[in-house]
């Protein structure tokens, strides 16, 4: 018995919206990998208080400029990568990363066995809980509640009971600019019904002409998801971009 055709139809479109960003980053990887060669405000901050010795899980590594700055910064413990974009993977193992302990994976977190096809290749380190996993500018990538609460859900598994799971969140409606981006679903041969409250077309204008699904998330939206998936949010601050609020960036911890 297939699926009721509401769910099947979401089910599609979800499927269209996630190849559509697969698209994006695997052509014009470089051109982004250009755009990303310093870690932005946010992250420097929350680089400050992540433990030395911690097992960090890092999706949507990009370029591995975090990792380097870890480097950098003489961090003991194990940082772990991963991105979809075989092009983004191989900027980020281009660059030596001096005795950081690192590992990074091709992995897609959209799709169901994401963690389970990187444990099974180092079982050692990835049956040990995890004290940090990283997400910034990830979850907006995510088409559909059910995908983030399942993305979120997994990463609960493997957190550590006092671990922390630290993200950011793209606010690009704070930006007079980047709302010129913003194209109407019929670009990509979607409409307004097809998509969620929140959801939004742009485009990419270096180096060529792209498309990119994005989602706009509220503070109330935030709040909703961490307490459906088991967490709570222990800080929130905005920053990065000419303004300072580009970004909004939460560390959560598991519910107690």
């Amino acid at each position: 018995m297939g699926l009721p055709y509401n769910i099947a139809v979401r089910t599609e479109i979800a499927a269209r919206l996630i190849s559509l960003n697969h698209q994006f980053y695997q052509t014009f990887a470089l051109q982004f990998s250009a755009t990303r060669m310093r870690l932005q405000p946010g992250v420097r901050r929350i680089l400050e208080i992540l433990p030395s010795l911690a097992v960090i899980l890092d999706l949507g590594c990009g370029n591995g400029e975090l990792a380097r700055q870890l480097a950098h910064r003489n961090f003991q413990g194990w940082y772990i990568g991963l991105d979809f974009s075989s092009e983004m993977l191989a900027e980020a193992q281009r660059k030596p990363l001096e005795q950081l302990k690192a590992l990074f994976f091709k992995a897609d977190i959209s799709s169901p066995d994401w963690f389970t096809a990187i444990q099974t290749r180092h079982t050692e380190l990835l049956d040990r809980p995890l004290d940090v996993v990283l997400a910034f500018a990830v979850l907006h990538h995510l088409p559909g509640a059910d995908l983030r609460k399942l993305v979120l859900r997994r990463v609960r598994e493997h957190l550590a009971p006092d671990g922390l799971f630290i993200h950011s969140v793209w606010q690009f409606l704070n930006s007079p600019r980047l709302r010129q981006r913003i194209q109407p679903w019929e670009s990509c041969g979607l409409g307004e019904a097809d998509v969620d409250e929140g959801d939004y077309l742009l485009d990419w204008r270096g180096g060529g002409h792209g498309l990119r699904y994005v989602h706009h998330f509220t503070a109330e939206e935030l709040v909703g998801l961490a307490q459906e998936t088991g967490f709570t949010i222990q800080q929130t601050f905005h920053s990065d971009g000419e303004n300072g609020k580009l970004g909004l960036y939460q560390v959560w911890q598991l519910d107690r």
